[in-house]
């Protein structure tokens, strides 16, 4: 399976196809990119494509407009890293630089990943839009897919989704893409449940990344640490998190 074959998995009609390639100075024109941002774009991106334009014109699903924010399309793009590339850095100007809320397709050494990320209006600049929860995916080979992989990819059908507006049309990619989260630590991909369910899930994702980030921090200070006192003190708080962070994993199954 190749990228090509990952896009096609959203199903995306004929109509809101526009496979065009978009030059790296759309990145580097913008105001918030620095000097090293600049270099990463010039030195890490190989071909950037504005895949599709998903609008109510084309696919049927109502635009979306409240206090915080304003969907009027949704941007499907794909991106080809070097081997060499930050990914992380990159795939977030990338966001940053489409006005747009996008479905981000990144394929770097063999492997792929989706990121999305939702877009609201900053609150100190009139008619800009800032990046909110930014989420991706753990890289995947398309070609050695598992099976929840292979799950997964299959909810990203764009029939299969909430078409109510744009906006839950996009949050229902991103609760796909917490669902795998959710797999890589249970062992099982669990379509997902849009609504409350999908939002707990979340919930859960983030206090579980939060602990294991905090677990990571505590292990390299008790190596470091001399004192025995103080090093069976870390060891001991590590233990909670760790038993923590294993019932947040049990509740994962039930989500």
């Amino acid at each position: 399976m190749s990228l090509t074959a990952v896009i096609n998995a959203f199903s995306i009609p004929s109509e809101a196809r526009l496979d065009q390639r978009v030059p790296k100075k759309l990145l580097l024109e913008q105001d918030f990119p620095t000097v090293a941002d600049k270099r990463l774009i010039q030195d890490g991106i190989d071909e950037l494509f504005w895949v599709a334009a998903l609008k109510p014109t084309n696919i049927g699903v109502p635009s979306f407009r409240d206090d915080v924010r304003e969907y009027l399309e949704i941007a499907i793009l794909s991106v080809k890293l070097r081997v060499s590339a930050k990914a992380p850095r990159l795939v977030e100007l990338i966001h940053r630089a489409i006005p747009y809320p996008v479905v981000l397709v990144a394929s770097q050494d063999e492997a792929i990943d989706l990121s999305l990320a939702h877009k609201r209006w900053s609150q100190g600049e009139i008619g800009k839009v800032v990046i909110e929860d930014l989420r991706r995916t753990a890289p995947f080979k398309p070609d050695e897919l598992t099976g929840d992989e292979s799950a997964f990819l299959a909810s990203l059908a764009l029939s299969s989704l909430p078409g109510h507006n744009l906006f839950t049309l996009y949050q229902g990619w991103l609760d796909c893409v917490s669902a795998m989260e959710a797999a890589r630590q249970t062992g099982e991909f669990v379509r997902p449940i849009f609504g409350v369910k999908a939002a707990n899930l979340r919930k859960s994702l983030d206090e579980l990344t939060r602990i294991q980030h905090n677990i990571g921090l505590f292990r390299a200070q008790a190596e470091k640490e001399k004192q025995v006192s103080r090093r069976v003190t870390l060891n001991l708080e590590i233990q909670r998190m760790e038993t923590e962070l294993a019932a947040i994993v049990a509740s994962l199954k039930d989500e």
